[in-house]
């Protein structure tokens, strides 16, 4: 009898781990839900991500595509927020410009993210001169103003979507890393990492198995508003050719386009604005609500 508990037993503590693990990111979903920010956020980030998805069946025309003789035209039920100065109806640009944001901002976070968590996890376990360097190389990134360094890593890389992407995700890996390094060495000296090392789990597994789970809060907060960060930034290239090439679609693209046009036809900047700024707001209130939701101090009054 003794035997048989004795085996059962870790397998009662894995079925335990699986469910609570699983718990959790149902709660914090739900909390989401509860939450007006939360539902304000999600419903923005699902309406642009089918919108981007499904772009060729929501656009009513295909955003390359003149229209001579339709140039300028104001909003009416054919061209429901107008054309630009080639007779391209703006909101077919709108719908696939949601595409261009989108990916740049992802792909930014991830790529970002992806090396700032790795040196941060790096930086905070070992310390010493790998700590010193690893933040002294991202403190001189941090040196320079962010829209300074996405133009000269453009310029350099040149124009284009990916290369802005690119751009981006190198302005992203230091708060990513700076964020994950303190909260790595907040975590690192508790007892369940005293116990790991006592049983003799190696480094890595403590750092991913362990460290790194536990320091996904902050970070998922981060991630939201860095790609918020990431979008607005795009946007900016775009607006200093830097980023998407005509006659590509880009929100940023169509806001610099619109400049010379804002007395003879002010809607061609107002609705790409309105975009860029739905999209802000909702990566926002997104950030706002997942911080409430992991915020253990609120989660205990829930």
């Amino acid at each position: 009898m003794q035997q048989s508990s004795t085996i059962s037993l870790p397998v009662a503590q894995r079925a335990t781990r699986r469910q609570r693990s699983g718990n959790f990111y149902v709660r914090i979903f739900y909390r989401l839900l509860r939450s007006p920010t939360g539902v304000i956020g999600l419903g923005v980030m699902t309406l642009l991500v089918v919108m981007a998805a499904f772009a060729p069946l929501i656009a009513p025309y295909d955003p390359l595509v003149q229209h001579p003789g339709s140039e300028l035209a104001v909003p009416s039920a054919t061209y429901w927020v107008g054309t630009d100065e080639f007779g391209r109806d703006i909101f077919s640009r709108i719908v696939y410009g949601s595409r261009i944001s989108l990916i740049v901002g992802v792909l930014a976070v991830v790529v970002g993210g992806t090396i700032g968590i790795s040196t941060g996890l790096v930086a905070g376990y070992w310390g010493g001169w790998v700590d010193a360097c690893i933040m002294r190389l991202w403190d001189t990134l941090l040196a320079y103003p962010a829209i300074l360094l996405g133009i000269a890593v453009a310029a350099i890389l040149g124009p284009g979507v990916t290369n802005a992407a690119f751009a981006l995700a190198i302005i992203s890996i230091p708060q990513f890393s700076r964020i994950t390094r303190a909260a790595v060495l907040s975590e690192k000296e508790r007892e369940y990492i005293q116990a790991a090392r006592c049983i003799g789990s190696q480094d890595g597994r403590i750092v991913l198995r362990h460290l790194l789970p536990n320091t996904a809060s902050p970070l998922l907060v981060q991630l939201s508003l860095a790609m918020a960060y990431a979008v607005l930034l795009e946007a900016g290239l775009g607006f200093l050719g830097l980023g998407t090439q005509p006659p590509d679609p880009s929100w940023g693209t169509m806001l610099n386009t619109s400049r010379a046009y804002l007395r003879q036809a002010p809607w061609y900047a107002v609705f790409p604005g309105i975009a860029l700024t739905t999209l802000l707001v909702g990566l926002n209130f997104l950030s706002d609500a997942l911080r409430d939701a992991l915020d253990p101090r609120l989660t205990q009054l829930r």
